[in-house]
């Protein structure tokens, strides 16, 4: 069901991120899988999301199926992405490594000769500027040898030889780019860089126009030209340019906010127009025609015998074989409206008919087929219709009346109606290679003499890299463009490849009629084929096999079901521990019970310890489990806990160059969090860097001198530069605020008991139930170390230093003790409404999961979310139960330690394994293994409480079943398992292509010199029969069967049951990370916790 809706919405064009993350999760084994790791890689890439869009092209790279795109172009894909993400030495690589293929078609290979050689052109890192240009050149000359009639390659030949001060040569480049692609605005706007530099103005001015009436959008065109009329002094028509270029910029860039140095240029002369006579503005004689004029100024008649003479040929190339999508992106053979003056006119002068390309014509059929069956079309999808349809009357009316010359009205005006494609050209102006370059060059500064740099996009952006690397497109744009029909690049038009085209099953695949009628018509019949076809084998069990598994059967039982259940693929691959049936997880409701405006601001739970009785009472483990969140103060000085041994002096003198985690943020006052441009965000900077502890002791220290002077200055009256003020300048704006820096020691490991002995042992006088190792933590029976899980972690922090909204890992519990000497603020939401935030997340366009956020509190106050919110003195202990959502700020100078632990109870169990199937939804590694957890706990405890063990038991009973299907099934491929074994402190397995758990069989394979795990549906992928496979067996069946047989329920008596908080009683603690007192008592729970 699943499966169908999201085939069926992926060929209606409207995908969903939710949905392709439900059917990787309810079929991971999906026939089709690269297929749709292909288009969510596109959709990635669209919307700026690169690393993510760089897995799923990975992961449609290892997919050994059939694909509509071809290997090649997918390793272009991961070449590309790391070449727009910074990484200029493995996109060089990759890009070399692509080459090295013999069956490279060539456009694929000209195109990537361009990316080689702008890399080289632009990337400092890989070596002064007079090795780099030759090599550029060479690149570009290879790219023309593979593909003679590319425009785009001669463009970027005329940048570097532009860049080499070889001017004749740039212009013979820039001249052959226009006759093969005239409609670049790129090659427009650089060759009017030249004029300028050769101080030929009126040619500039010629060029520039090019540029701008073939891309009304083009930001270094409108800039350049506004600066050409300043410097001859023309300052009215260097307005209108600047202010031209700054709705360029709001549009191409997706932005509310204009180019902070446009927005300064404009002002600076309307305040000198302001201030100048009117006489004296508009009496100087002009050296160039004011810009109403220009842009009426007729090229040369060469040059419109050329355009005239392309238009005609790729008229009769879509008569042929009809031109693509990609195409018509490519060769922008729609422009914008008014062009040239000469263009609406024919040799007499009479206009030409409008006319429509083949792909027009398609694009028109589509909506009116989505309107005849009902779906109502977006405004741009509207307005895209009318003009479509108003234009085939028009050109119905015109044929009719010039029949004669059909041919030759045709040849001049197809495709060529002005306004016609218009409005689709400004949604995917973005999507087109030789637009991309309009980013590229945008940076005109690259070539002596500029004076303007309005982007700073360095790479040619081809291969539906889609739009800036980091703008966000909504999903209302992405919509938009995946209806439309023309989604394309050059990448898949050099390869005769349309997006819209690439089809989830080939024909030869499923034996399925081509003539369909309509897209739907196609898409239903590719549906049910799939169905059909699907090699999933679904076999049709007997009555007797209808009968779902249980906990009540044995483990022989349950193995001879698995004897036949091999057979059905998806149980071979999926391994669901909520249930084979359980729905996809998803974030709960809130409750239903509306708050009040007093209960969205709850009063903290807090309780004071005054001694140490009081701090192993059970009763304070029964309070931090009742509540979200909770405050126990008092603790350090009840427990006479020494925290000076985690002060900064003490780990200096320890340890100064131990490792820390720096992270860059961006100092904000303590009640809110806006942006650069004041307005409120959810964003939450946090830029990675590494040092030591030495390091940020002298940087903690520093800041508190320098803060104290500040405030001594402020006593005496001396502002700095640097103030938060919000003091006026002298014209009365108000000045904005500089942005100030700071820094935050992070992820400090205190795990090796050899360098933190003293700290440790310290630690062990906190009550058992709060303790980083003891029976009665789940996260202890992990059996290895889980940094900052089940061992201590450091924070450093200065005043402003901000741990970013989140849920622990798992949603384990947490534990927080301030240091000192400074306070932390913190702010939690119960778990019940983890959903809401989420929820807001996505409104504000931040990853719940991956994301850096800081709820605002007036969001909260809206979605009726309640917000904890407290101060957390030094000495105080901070309980964070389990699933609940918190994001801490320091309000001084302080560090702080913390962990987490497992209360062994069915709550904590049932969210940690629920959270642990949701990552496995968003593609989220569960860095704790819950089902080693899960089998570990089957061999330490008694389960007391039916809940719990039913729980635990069900997740035993899926791994196991799971564990037999795949020996079954590895069996049947012919391939042998070797016993590998394991000990009891190795860490778990994870896939290293999809980062799930992999449990007991072990699929490994020599990836690059190293031998990598892999889980059944990765090795699948990678080879249908498990060739080149190793199957290893960590534990015999045998063991795994006699831990799950004596896996029972323990009866305890009844008031022990009635007073106990916990579910089991301990038989077994495994080899921990560190030792575990001897001295604990058997039964965990609220009446025997003690040290």
């Amino acid at each position: 069901m699943y499966t169908q809706k999201v085939l069926m919405n992926m060929r209606n064009l409207m995908l969903k991120n939710e949905l392709i993350s439900i059917l990787f999760y309810v079929e991971p084994g999906f026939i089709r899988s690269n297929e749709v790791h292909l288009r969510l890689a596109l959709i990635r890439k669209i919307q700026g999301e690169l690393p993510r869009a760089l897995k799923h092209f990975n992961a449609a790279l290892r997919d050994q199926s059939p694909s509509s795109i071809s290997p090649s172009q997918i390793k272009f894909h991961i070449a590309h992405l790391y070449e727009i993400l910074d990484k200029p030495t493995f996109a060089k690589e990759n890009y070399e490594e692509l080459l090295k293929e013999k069956d490279l078609l060539p456009s694929l290979r000209a195109t990537v000769y361009q990316h080689l050689a702008w890399i080289t052109h632009t990337c400092e890192a890989l070596g002064e500027k007079p090795q780099r240009e030759p090599l550029a050149i060479h690149y570009l000359q290879k790219a023309l040898e593979s593909d003679p009639r590319s425009g785009q390659a001669l463009y970027l030949l005329g940048r570097c030889f532009a860049s080499c001060g070889k001017v004749h040569d740039a212009f013979l480049a820039y001249r052959n780019s226009v006759d093969k692609s005239e409609g670049n605005a790129d090659t427009w706007c650089s060759i009017g860089v030249l004029y300028q530099q050769q101080n030929q103005p009126l040619d500039a001015l010629q060029a520039y126009i090019c540029a701008v009436q073939l891309d009304k959008f083009h930001v270094s065109a409108w800039t350049n030209l506004g600066v050409l009329y300043e410097s001859v002094n023309q300052p009215r028509d260097a307005l209108s340019c600047y202010v031209n270029a700054g709705r360029g910029f709001l549009t191409k860039h997706s932005s509310k906010t204009m180019n902070p140095s446009l927005q300064q240029r404009i002002k600076f002369i309307q305040s000198g127009l302001a201030k100048a006579p009117v006489q004296t503005v508009n009496g100087k004689p002009r050296h160039l025609p004011v810009i109403e004029e220009a842009w009426n100024l007729p090229i040369s008649a060469e040059m419109t015998a050329r355009q005239q003479q392309q238009q005609s040929q790729r008229y009769q190339h879509q008569q042929k074989g009809g031109l693509n999508g990609a195409q018509l992106n490519g060769q922008q053979s729609d422009l914008p409206v008014k062009k040239f003056k000469m263009e609406d006119q024919g040799q007499n002068g009479n206009t030409r008919p409008a006319g429509l390309s083949s792909h027009q014509l398609q694009i028109l059929h589509t909506l009116q087929s989505h309107m005849n069956q009902g779906y109502q079309l977006s405004q741009p999808q509207q307005q895209l219709y009318n003009q479509l349809s108003h234009q085939y009357r028009t050109m119905q009316q015109q044929q009719q009346q010039q029949r004669q010359n059909v041919v030759q009205s045709s040849a001049d005006g197809a495709g060529r109606a002005t306004g016609s494609f218009s409005s689709l050209q400004q949604g995917h102006q973005d999507l087109s290679f030789h637009n991309h370059t309009t980013r590229l060059t945008t940076t005109t500064s690259s070539m002596p003499g500029t004076t303007t740099e309005v982007d700073d996009i360095k790479s040619p952006r081809s291969a539906l890299s889609g739009s800036p690397p980091f703008s966000p497109v909504s999903d209302q744009e992405l919509q938009a463009w995946l209806n439309q029909k023309d989604l394309g690049d050059d990448l898949l038009r050099g390869c005769n490849v349309d997006l819209d085209e690439l089809e989830l099953m080939d024909d030869d695949l499923v034996g399925m009629p081509s003539n369909n009628n309509t897209p739907d018509s196609k898409a239903d019949s590719r549906v049910r084929t799939i169905s059909m076809n699907s090699d999933i084998n679904r076999h049709s069990p007997s009555e007797e096999e209808y009968k779902e598994a249980n906990i009540t059967m044995t483990a022989k039982e349950l193995q001879a079901r698995c004897k036949t259940d091999f057979k059905d693929m998806r149980k071979v691959i999926v391994c669901n521990i909520l249930g084979d049936h359980a729905p996809p997880p998803a974030p709960p409701e809130p409750p239903v019970t509306p708050l009040t405006e007093d209960q969205l601001y709850p009063q903290t739970p807090s309780v004071f310890v005054e001694n140490k009785k009081d701090a192993f009472s059970p009763m304070l483990q029964e309070f931090c489990l009742q509540h979200p969140i909770a405050v126990i103060r008092g603790i350090g000085a009840a427990l006479k806990l020494d925290l000076g041994l985690f002060s900064t002096k003490t780990l200096v003198e320890a340890h100064p160059e131990h490792p820390v985690e720096i992270r860059h943020q961006n100092f904000k006052n303590y009640d809110e969090n806006v942006d650069n441009n004041g307005k409120v965000s959810w964003d939450c900077f946090s830029r990675r860097a590494h040092s030591t502890i030495g390091w940020y002791a002298q940087y903690q220290a520093l800041s508190f001198k320098e803060s104290v002077k500040e405030e001594e200055d402020k006593n005496l009256g001396i502002m700095h530069k640097d103030s938060d003020s919000d003091s006026k300048d002298s014209s009365g704006n108000k000045k904005k605020k500089v942005t100030k820096a700071l820094k935050f020691g992070t992820n400090v490991d205190l795990s090796d008991e050899r360098k933190w002995k003293d700290q440790l042992q310290e630690l062990q006088k906190l009550p058992a139930f709060s303790r980083v190792v003891s029976a009665g933590n789940m996260l202890t029976h992990v059996g290895h170390v889980i940094l900052g899980m089940n061992t201590v972690q450091l924070y450093m922090k200065v005043p402003g230093s901000r741990t970013p909204g989140h849920q622990e890992n798992n949603n384990f519990c947490s534990i927080n003790m301030n240091i000192g000497p400074g306070d932390c603020e913190w702010f939690a939401v119960p778990d019940a409404y983890w959903g809401k935030i989420y929820e807001l997340c996505e409104k504000n366009k931040m990853d719940y999961l991956h994301g850096s956020w800081w709820p605002n509190l007036d969001d909260c106050a809206k979605a009726k979310i309640p917000v904890y919110r407290f101060t957390q003195k030094p000495g105080d202990l901070v309980w964070v139960n389990s699933g609940c959502v918190h994001w801490v700020q320091a309000m001084g100078w302080c560090n702080n330690i913390a962990w987490n632990v497992g209360p062994l109870t069915s709550r904590q169990y049932q969210l940690a394994i629920e959270r642990y199937e949701w990552n496995k939804l968003q593609k989220f590694k569960s860095i704790v293994p819950m089902v080693h957890l899960s089998w570990n706990l089957a061999r330490n405890i008694y389960p007391t409480d039916i809940k719990t063990y039913d729980l635990i038991k069900s997740v035993l009973m899926r791994t196991m079943m799971h564990c037999f299907r795949l020996l079954e099934f590895v069996k049947s491929k012919g391939v042998e398992v070797h016993f590998h074994g394991r000990s009891k402190t190795d860490a778990s397995h994870y896939c290293g292509q999809c980062d799930l758990e992999v449990f007991n069989i072990l699929f490994i394979k020599e990836q690059e010199k190293r031998h990598v795990v892999h889980c059944i549906n990765c090795a699948l992928q990678a080879s249908p029969e498990l060739s080149g496979f190793v199957c290893l067996e960590e534990y015999d069946l045998t063991d795994l069967m006699k831990v799950y047989d004596d896996f029972v329920l323990h009866h305890v008596p009844a008031v022990t049951a009635a007073s106990s908080s916990s579910a089991f009683t301990v038989h077994q603690v495994p080899g921990p990370p560190r030792p575990v007192p001897t001295s604990f008592s058997a039964t965990v729970s609220s009446n025997t916790v003690g040290s």
